[in-house]
């Protein structure tokens, strides 16, 4: 089954996706097979960051794990030295990725 709203597979007969947390509904038509897939943006994580989700937002640009993005960066540091001064420009080049609402926030009326 694809996800109608980030267009990745995801598992059959799922509640939500758990890629973009997206509530999926029980017999609604599948997106049409020619949709181009949403264009991806190179941006911060806002969910995933450690100092400034340069990693984070690496990771998901790629579909990488953001574990092996961060060990990568820090031999890129340790051995290149060119590590910080690209993270730092990263930091401040890339915007911020907008904030996802959770699936599962529940919003309490008074």
């Amino acid at each position: 089954m694809i996800c109608p709203n980030c267009q990745k597979e995801i598992a059959d007969h799922s509640n939500f996706c758990y890629n973009c947390g997206a509530r999926l509904i029980a017999g609604a038509p599948a997106p049409p097979a020619y949709a181009a897939p949403a264009a991806k943006r190179l941006t911060r994580s806002t969910a995933n960051k450690k100092i400034a989700g340069v990693c984070g937002g690496l990771a998901e640009y790629f579909d990488l794990d953001p574990t092996l993005v961060r060990i990568v960066w820090l031999l890129l540091v340790l051995f290149a030295g060119t590590g910080v001064l690209a993270y730092l420009i990263l930091w401040i080049a890339l915007p911020p990725a907008p904030a996802r609402i959770a699936a599962n926030s529940v919003t309490v009326t008074p």
